[in-house]
């Protein structure tokens, strides 16, 4: 199990899970196309992608809502290292809570960012991670797994991602495709900024996970080999001690 020399493509790259999981798969070796929105990040990361573990970058700036822009992206990615190895679906959005009060506008960013995003992505690494016998990792979520009465809408998109997921896994494993699932709880990053207190600003370090330990189970589920990793479950340690 190993990623040196495998070319990796991570989505909503530019912070928290997704910049960690760049540096987990740069630190084993892998080659990473870095997919954001915001440039500027994209170029800082790359840098100290760069100087940091040796590897090459990619920054390929991309709206996972835009299809033209995630066939682009992939096609680059393979054009400019001459494979692809493993895709990273990590890009999500959060915004609002209660359905009664959730806007046409925040519904369909929800739904195109963490569905749609996904599957375009998805659809366009299928044929080239059948070549090398890759790997897709969905960034899935705790919300996804267990009802749950805070933003149903954004639990719905996960539980999407969970069965689109192992739906995918059973396409498409006898052509030695590896589809792996990470489910987290809480994590400290940026998420949340977008309606109100980000998650890296209402928890404490060590308070709940931290983006470092998603990246590092991702990274695991990368670098399968023959075997794939079906789903990990990361779970704070106290989060079933209120139920």
């Amino acid at each position: 199990m190993t990623l040196q020399d495998s070319v990796a493509l991570v989505t909503g790259a530019s912070s928290g899970i997704g910049e960690e999981t760049a540096h987990a798969l740069a630190r084993e070796g892998a080659d990473v196309a870095v997919a954001a929105r915001r440039r500027e990040r994209l170029d800082d990361l790359a840098d100290d992608l760069e100087a940091s573990h040796g590897v090459e970058t990619l920054v390929v700036p991309t709206d996972v809502r835009e299809e033209d822009q995630v066939e682009a992206t992939v096609a680059e990615t393979v054009e400019t290292f001459g494979r692809l190895d493993v895709l990273v679906n990590n890009v999500g959005v959060g915004v609002g809570s209660d359905v009664e009060d959730l806007s046409t506008e925040d519904y369909r960013l929800m739904m195109e960012t963490n569905a749609d995003g996904y599957f375009f992505a998805t659809r366009a690494a299928i044929p080239h991670l059948r070549e090398t016998g890759g790997n897709l990792v969905f960034v899935g979520s705790f919300a996804g797994q267990y009802p749950r009465p805070f933003n149903p809408v954004y639990a719905a998109t996960k539980w999407w991602v969970r069965g689109f997921a192992h739906s995918v896994e059973g396409q498409v494993g006898s052509d030695g495709i590896g589809v792996s699932v990470v489910n987290p709880t809480e994590v400290r990053t940026e998420f949340g900024s977008e309606s109100g207190e980000a998650f890296e600003e209402r928890f404490e370090p060590g308070e709940v996970t931290e983006p470092e330990e998603v990246a590092e189970a991702v990274a695991f589920a990368a670098a399968q080999d023959r075997s794939t990793v079906h789903e990990i479950d990361l779970y704070r340690r106290d989060k079933f001690d209120g139920w």
